[in-house]
């Protein structure tokens, strides 16, 4: 368990990261009268609050290898655009068919089921337009581009998607579901590290590094998710509560129960831990490795 003062200092920078994604996020959305109804659309998921910590996790990996956060900011609103897109997906009748999001209606249920559709690739095309526009042109785009990209699509997050809808039902298989949180969760979180460290000039060696804390930290993550799901109310997710076991979703707890799950979920956060004590930034991943552990929504 991380020191109250480490967890301290975590809470006062993911405040600022959230205060500077959020003015970032307001400045590159469309405004209601030149975009109407997509544009409150958009607006209405990706400035509905959440963690930030996707964002997060980029603008550490950038200062984690020497880097100046402002090199990555651009990086961390595209990660989060992204994120923001897949929520809107994920929530949508033929996916998880949910109600809220963040403690808001979905954005289907407000303008329907086309424009969530629309919406969402709306805020996925944007990503790319603010990746290639705001990170500085010494950095290097190309491959951050193709990071993201990898991160969120047939390899990563979308597929980890398709893996989770297709085991809909399916026997308890504990290397399925570890295939699916790879991809549906950690292949984006793994992304963000690795994208601030391109942004901060990391050495391919940082870059793989940071790559495996982020895959360890969403595996985490995601584990913490799926017993949220079973223990916690609506009211305090800020999203459906119950909906993986009405679905018949593979799920980590489902496959070895929430004692070893929580158990599992505290080793990869020690491997986590464990690798990025090389970085400037150790401290602070620590801190939110037992965050992640100890979270409520």
């Amino acid at each position: 368990m991380a020191e109250p003062d480490a967890l301290a200092a975590l809470d006062g920078y993911l405040d600022e990261c959230t205060q500077r994604v959020d003015a970032a996020l307001e400045a590159w959305l469309p405004d209601r009268e030149r975009g109407a109804a997509l544009a409150e659309a958009m607006r209405h998921i990706a400035l509905s609050g959440g963690k930030r910590l996707r964002p997060a996790l980029v603008l550490l990996g950038c200062s984690d290898v020497g880097g100046d956060e402002a090199r990555a900011l651009g990086a961390a609103v595209a990660l989060e655009l992204v994120h923001a897109y897949s929520l809107v997906h994920d929530d949508l009748p033929c996916m998880d068919d949910a109600s809220l999001r963040r403690g808001r209606p979905c954005v289907h249920t407000v303008w329907g089921e086309a424009m969530g559709v629309l919406a969402g690739d709306a805020l996925l095309t944007l990503a790319f337009e603010v990746l290639g526009r705001a990170t500085p042109a010494d950095a290097p785009v190309g491959t951050m581009v193709a990071v993201l990209a990898r991160g969120a699509g047939w390899e990563g997050m979308v597929g980890g998607q398709v893996a989770d809808l297709d085991g809909e039902g399916s026997a308890p298989d504990l290397e399925r579901v570890r295939a699916i949180h790879l991809g549906k969760t950690a292949a984006l979180m793994s992304a963000a590290l690795q994208l601030g460290a391109l942004a901060g000039g990391g050495t391919s060696a940082d870059v793989e590094r940071l790559g495996s804390v982020g895959r360890d930290l969403g595996l985490a993550f995601q584990i913490v998710d799926d017993l949220l799901d079973t223990e916690q109310v609506a009211a305090v997710l800020g999203k459906d509560a119950g909906a993986d076991v009405a679905a018949g979703k593979l799920t980590w707890p489902a496959v070895v129960g929430p004692v070893q799950a929580r158990l599992d979920a505290r080793r990869l956060v020690d491997q986590a831990t464990e690798a990025a004590r090389r970085g400037r930034q150790a401290r602070l991943l620590a801190a939110l490795g037992s965050r992640l552990l100890t979270r409520r929504h």
